[in-house]
């Protein structure tokens, strides 16, 4: 971390929630590289898909990110987040990465020219190759420079970090009721066309952000539109990723929204189903984990730990010693600020947040 960096990480510590740090660390960001429009928009971790929350800035209500989240996915362009978070520095300037010829991107030619746009700064705030926020940022005049692309990479794994501790269980979660999967079909060109009342319950408990009418007389979130693409561009073979999602509702509870494509007579592509329900253990095992920094061998213990093994039937269940399940736990302890087995159950396992799994879940990487 350079002095640079130093303001832009203090407006992120002061910050709530996600949305709040977006806000943050954008206004303050803006005073050391400078931009016209931004967007700022967590991402699941696992698939990096976008999630909530979404910030915007300076492109009106939003109106525009359907068509930008359908380019990104669904077209050839330089760039794509999903390469950028696997590259070896997690930013980039589009004019920088195309030799000043930006027409050679899809999204540039399609979209971002007619806006007005001279440049896009893209950055993947990731941990390992784990991405929990997406950013991009816009200019109207000037490209950005190589030092302001550098300043911009540094913030990638603090801002990480600092976003995933978003995803922590909260203190307390009222109870609500967990009614059956929602379901909605969209036709192959992205509209929806039937969701039953499941689905409606679920996408009231989203919290806000760009959004759009539907004939079915639902606002559908970008979240949600995303993974929708997603299901396309696995389907037309732009992409092996899942088209998968968990989204945080307004009172602190996840659901998980996934996509796939079906097949029409004689084998045609369909339309696209999406199912959005209450998240499993299985689904937040991981993301909750790494929300604490927990390893995978960590996990494991805290898992088996939920399920009330002593540390001598632990140790027999992973082949270690009960002197490393002693060390296991005591680093666990400090990650999740708690000083006892009991107090780390309620903590990551409460019954009003997700049950103890029955069976320890895949592990994230270290």
């Amino acid at each position: 971390m350079t002095d640079r960096h130093r303001p832009v990480l203090a407006a992120a510590g002061q910050a709530a929630d996600a949305l709040e740090l977006f806000g943050r660390v954008s206004a303050r960001l803006r005073r050391l590289v400078p931009f016209h429009s931004a967007v700022w928009t967590a991402a699941d971790p696992e698939t990096g898909l976008i999630t909530a929350p979404m910030l915007v800035e300076n492109l009106g209500s939003g109106e525009g990110c359907a068509a930008y989240w359908r380019s990104e996915l669904l077209e050839e362009n330089v760039l794509p987040f999903r390469d950028l978070a696997r590259a070896s520095v997690p930013a980039a300037g589009l004019r920088a990465a195309t030799g000043d010829l930006p027409a050679r991107s899809a999204r540039f030619r399609r979209l971002l020219l007619g806006q007005g746009v001279h440049d896009e700064l893209r950055a993947v705030l990731r941990i390992g190759d784990r991405p929990w926020g997406l950013v991009s940022l816009f200019r109207t005049t000037d490209a950005f420079r190589p030092h302001e692309t550098d300043l911009v990479a540094g913030l990638s794994r603090p801002l990480a970090e600092r976003l995933r501790t978003f995803a922590r269980p909260p203190a307390s979660a009222p109870g609500t009721d967990s009614p059956a999967s929602g379901l909605i079909l969209f036709d192959w060109a992205g509209e929806a066309i039937s969701a039953n009342d499941e689905a409606r319950h679920h996408l009231a408990r989203l919290p806000k952000g760009p959004s759009f009418p539907t004939p079915l007389g639902l606002e559908l979130p970008i979240w949600v539109i995303g993974t929708v693409l997603q299901a396309r561009a696995v389907a037309d073979g732009w992409d092996r990723g899942s088209a998968r999602a968990r989204i945080r509702t307004t009172d602190g509870r996840w659901l998980t929204c996934h996509a796939s494509g079906l097949t029409g007579p004689g084998g045609r592509s369909g339309p696209v189903a999406l199912v959005i329900e209450p998240a499993t253990p299985a689904d937040l095992a991981v993301l909750v984990a790494e929300a604490y920094g927990l390893t995978s061998r960590e996990l494991q213990i805290t898992q088996l730990t939920a399920r009330g093994m002593s540390t001598a039937e632990i140790a027999a269940a992973l082949f270690i010693s009960p002197h490393t399940v002693r060390d296991h736990l005591k680093t666990i302890f400090i990650k999740a600020g708690v000083s006892s087995r009991g107090a780390l159950v309620a903590r990551l396992f409460t019954d009003h947040y997700w049950p103890a799994l029955s069976e320890p879940a895949s592990s994230p990487r270290t």
